[in-house]
């Protein structure tokens, strides 16, 4: 039988190890450009083997708080998982609109423009200075429309080394859709994300094959689709279809699984 004394230290010595092996989380503001800085929260997990950027959809105005909490986008698939993400091994970084776009229209117009791109870079090379692991650009919804501009105009050691387009914007007819962007200059891994019963008219799931067929030259490319789950309120929301509702576990681990596979 162990006495008080050893009950004691192998009892540190298990909270020790418990939070050693614990996900951290930290709100960083880095400055991307002259007054402007861009925020993010960073979950860093032991042994990462590489990060994922989550840009949400909507208008992409997080409001992150320094202590880590938002005034917008809990529930936005990309967010509500970011914790399941950090559980697969994978430094996560959830961003922000930047700090010169804190009010309406947060990113709504911005999306596919220089500035949004000098952003994503400056969030691009800190987490390979910081983490030392590949970067992958994850988006959903409206954030499709960020990570496919992206992925088409920024490259090498500037650019991500894949991309995952969850519930992409294929139709649109107020901004350019995923779709109507110039695909065939994307170089690297990109992974295609979509639930069959999505009833988001801007998504609907029968326009993905013209989404697949016009990425080219990627090094790797795979549509991923799903079914089933909960499908609530608006077809274009969270909880629905569109956000993988239910589903959020499986759609995190095959996501997990397709970055970091060899």
């Amino acid at each position: 039988m162990l006495s008080m004394k050893q009950l004691l230290v192998t009892l540190v010595c298990t909270l020790t190890f418990m939070a050693s092996a614990q996900t951290t989380q930290a709100v960083v503001d880095i400055q991307t450009q002259p007054g402007v800085t861009q925020r993010m929260i960073v979950l860093t997990p032991p042994n990462p083997k590489a990060a994922v950027v989550l840009l949400p959809g909507g208008h992409g105005g997080l409001q992150i708080q320094p202590g880590g909490s938002m005034k917008w986008g809990n529930t936005n698939f990309l967010v509500r998982t970011r914790q399941l993400f950090a559980e697969q091994g994978l430094v996560v970084a959830v961003v922000d609109a930047p700090s010169d776009r804190q009010s309406m229209p947060y990113l709504s117009g911005f999306r596919q423009t220089a500035e949004h791109a000098g952003n994503i870079k400056a969030v691009v090379a800190w987490l390979r200075q910081n983490a030392k692991v590949p970067v992958w650009l994850v988006g959903t919804s409206r954030g499709t429309q960020s990570v496919a501009y992206l992925a088409t105009e920024l490259s090498g050691v500037e650019g991500p080394d894949g991309v995952v387009l969850t519930s992409s914007i294929v139709t649109d007819e107020r901004s350019r859709s995923v779709t109507a962007m110039p695909l065939e200059k994307i170089r690297i891994p990109v992974l295609v994300v979509h639930h069959e019963q999505d009833g988001c008219s801007l998504c609907q799931f029968s326009e993905t094959p013209a989404l697949m067929a016009k990425l080219v030259n990627t090094t790797r490319r795979e549509l991923l689709s799903f079914k089933g789950g909960q499908n609530t309120g608006d077809p274009c929301a969270e909880f629905a279809y569109h956000g993988f509702n239910g589903l959020e576990s499986d759609v995190v681990q095959q996501v997990a699984r397709w970055v970091l596979a060899p």
